[in-house]
């Protein structure tokens, strides 16, 4: 598709109105779309998914011909989304505020449904796989943030747990920095996440300081001595922010694991915990296969 020639300018006309929207749950869930916010994660999304894009917008600076340009590097994402039959336009400033507040100059709209019939993690997993699941995580920012970690750990995918923040909030995806867009992200019930496990043979190992009565937690290290434990694909359970997971999940659990803490800090918030322990497990499979 080409890119629009004329200049939106109405911050109130009726197309900015439905974009603004999908800002909210209700707004996506009514049009099936949602919207990716920023030049970092717009570009991801055109690179892995540029099929899902519908519409792109560009901040230009005046609704006049000789202003009216945009940057190279948006227009290199302007020619990826015509190229994959996305509409481009562009708009004034106050009309980019009024769709998004984080948009940095640049928006684009995408298929909802399209990106979730392509999340699927690969069933068929060699023995040192890894797949980082989350239960009851509620916080956009720290949902962006731990997807953001199992990009960078390798993980084969995210299963988001029982009742956890909306994947195409605008916060989460931001805070992902593009890896909503490298890796399938899926959602199960409880019940659901420990049948597929078992179903692929994947080992649950919860992420615990505490444990159970009758299962204390195994420390981190100790998992890591002994790397040819770790020789099964596996699955990483990280609980809620505030209250961890409950019991009744960690007996259903093949292994409890806690990171070890050397100072007097008392606990790590969920985000670091899930960088520390997915990055740890991921070097030391990758050493053993040295």
């Amino acid at each position: 598709m080409p890119i629009k020639s004329e200049v939106i300018a109405n911050p109130k006309a009726e197309r900015i109105r439905r974009v603004a929207e999908l800002a909210d749950r209700k707004g996506r869930k009514r049009s099936g779309r949602f919207m990716v916010e920023g030049p970092q994660s717009v570009r991801e999304l055109l690179a892995w998914h540029p099929d899902m894009v519908e519409d792109l917008y560009v901040e230009v600076a005046s609704v006049e011909p000789d202003a009216a340009f945009i940057t190279p590097s948006v227009a290199q994402m302007a020619g990826k989304a015509m190229q994959a039959g996305a509409y481009v336009h562009k708009v004034t400033h106050d009309v980019m505020r009024r769709m998004s507040s984080d948009a940095q100059g640049v928006l684009a709209v995408a298929d909802m449904r399209a990106f979730l019939d392509s999340a699927v993690i690969d069933g068929d997993l060699d023995e040192h796989a890894m797949v980082a699941a989350f239960w009851q995580v509620r916080d956009p920012g720290n949902a962006g943030t731990v997807i953001r970690s199992a990009d960078a750990a390798g993980c084969a995918g995210v299963v988001l747990v029982d009742d956890c923040v909306d994947i195409f909030n605008p916060k989460v995806i931001r805070s992902t920095a593009g890896s909503l867009f490298h890796l399938p992200v899926v959602t199960m019930g409880t019940d659901e996440y420990f049948d597929w496990c078992a179903e692929r043979g994947l080992a649950v190992y919860a992420a615990d300081v505490y444990g159970t009565d009758a299962r204390p937690p195994e420390p981190l290290t100790d998992v890591l001595a002994v790397p040819q434990s770790l020789s099964q694909a596996k699955t990483v359970l990280f609980g809620n922010e505030a209250r961890g997971l409950d019991k009744e999940v960690l007996e259903r659990a093949d292994r409890i694991v806690s990171i070890p803490i050397y100072g007097r800090a008392e606990s790590l918030n969920l985000g670091t915990s899930a960088a520390v322990m997915l990055l740890s497990l991921a070097m030391s499979s990758r050493i053993e296969r040295m």
